[in-house]
């Protein structure tokens, strides 16, 4: 009879000190859960890693055993990335170390951390480097694919501040890779995925950020044409210190809301100003609200870095049913607006939502070809999320996304952010990243020529490509 692929890893893994974990296991189905539940995947072994050694150790068993090797980080992927079916899932999330240097302003992260575990540690120095805007999402998904969220028009996208990384290779090997050591792979890690290696651990740049002025405004989905208009209009000429994304969906139905709203579908603008002056903040926010009529909910207030990063986490918390679609813009002509409109009024659950992130002023200073991520040019980040706890309703979320999506497309600067992609086909892959995938591709051979790494957004070895 033959041994399982679990049983084989505990008799050939004779120096893993981490977690071996099969389906056979009492603590597997937690192993195997990742955070969008329209996942549901069963892999033959859970691999749970202490170290680069365990990870070598992995890479080779699934290598040698031709096996499907899924890498998860946080497991936040919408299309579960992380994780698949009769294959080896090899889990960083044991690595949890994060040690900050203020005086240098740095901060080495293990690949296993989410962005709360690391925003708490640097804030407790009036420290921050760039990351997305939910607090349990891993540091590595983030960061390989770029990294976009509050901080983003004052300090850059989170590869932008990405320093140095280690990682082991499909052979086994541990290399570093940084602007003077192994360039070709520091140069594809930013925005590149999880192509080229598994990542045990960041180096990033820290900022100065401790008080921001951050919270929603929110006015009647009603609204929706007027105040996106006037959004569209007035970020890009606001200062790099405020962030703003734009959102289309419902306000939630708990503190610190008021009763009266709960529920509500609502437009609105997520602020984040970095310092804490919130004089200067009302000054830079208003030609915006000056624009449009007044809001049901005006929110901005002083708070810590890790609060604005950490408010979206309970209300999504684990569990949700999720599927995204996703597309970079340049504008939002008159026609966009009205068919966001359209689309917002339509929203099927009150989970779902739009959101629109801004990718201007820090992001616009370096060029298209300087890091793997190509969109420099583009002004925003579209994502169209169908989000709802009850598995009744995936078709009906899912239904939504796809046709928000397919409506906004031909507005769209032609392809997406890989973070908030979709399994969607190569095609969608390598608009992506336009002119830097056929790059890609030659470091792809070099380091991954057999394409051990490929379930995730996939850069095909130029061999195959």
């Amino acid at each position: 009879m033959a041994i399982t692929p679990a049983q084989a890893a505990r008799q050939e893994l004779t120096g893993f000190k981490g977690q071996l974990i099969g389906p056979e296991d009492s603590g597997y189905d937690v192993a195997r859960t990742v955070y969008n539940a329209m996942i549901d995947r069963r892999p033959a072994l859970v691999a749970q890693c202490t170290g680069p050694e365990d990870v070598a150790q992995v890479i080779g068993f699934a290598r040698d055993h031709g096996l499907p090797l899924a890498v998860r980080g946080g497991g936040h992927h919408g299309a579960g990335l992380g994780t698949c079916d009769d294959g080896v899932v090899l889990d960083l999330s044991p690595l949890k170390d994060v040690e900050v240097d203020p005086n240098a302003r740095v901060v080495r992260v293990g690949g296993g951390c989410v962005w709360g575990e690391v925003d708490r540690t640097t804030n407790a120095h009036g420290l921050a480097t760039p990351s997305g805007i939910i607090s349990t999402t891993g540091v590595g998904g983030i960061t390989l694919g770029g990294g976009i969220g509050h901080l983003t028009r004052k300090c850059g996208l989170t590869i932008d501040n990405l320093l140095e990384a280690e990682l082991v290779l499909a052979n086994g090997e541990r290399v570093r890779a940084s602007a003077d050591e192994n360039t070709d792979l520091y140069w594809a890690i930013r925005g590149g995925g999880g192509n080229f290696g598994v990542v045990t651990s960041f180096l990033f740049r820290l900022h100065e950020v401790g008080t921001v002025v951050a919270g929603p405004t929110f006015w009647p989905v009603e609204l929706g044409a007027e105040v996106l208009t006037a959004y569209r209009d007035f970020l890009p000429h606001a200062p790099r210190e405020l962030n703003a994304f734009f959102l289309f969906g419902s306000v939630p139905p708990g503190p610190p809301f008021p009763e009266e709203i709960h529920l509500r579908k609502v437009c609105g603008v997520v602020w984040c100003r970095v310092g804490d002056d919130p004089e200067a903040a009302a000054r830079e926010m208003a030609p915006l609200l000056d624009a449009v009529p007044e809001p049901l909910l005006h929110g901005p207030a002083p708070m810590p870095h890790p609060a604005i990063q950490s408010a979206f986490d309970g209300l999504y918390p684990p569990g949700d049913q999720w599927y995204w679609r996703a597309d970079f813009v340049n504008d939002i002509p008159g026609d966009a607006v009205d068919l966001h409109a359209k689309f917002a009024a339509e929203t099927p659950t009150w989970k779902s939502t739009m959101h629109l992130y801004p990718i201007d002023g820090a992001v616009h200073d370096h060029a298209p070809t300087d890091t793997a991520w190509s969109y420099r040019d583009a002004g925003w980040a579209s994502v169209f999320a169908g989000v709802d706890p009850d598995p009744a309703n995936a078709d009906l979320i899912r239904r939504w996304s796809v046709d928000y999506s397919d409506a906004l497309h031909p507005f769209s600067a032609g392809g997406a952010y890989v973070n908030m992609m979709m399994n969607e086909g190569q095609e969608r892959v390598r608009a992506a990243y336009r002119d830097n995938y056929a790059r890609l591709a030659r470091v792809k051979a070099d380091r991954d020529p057999g394409n051990l790494f490929r379930l995730n957004q996939n850069i095909e070895p130029a061999a195959q490509a």
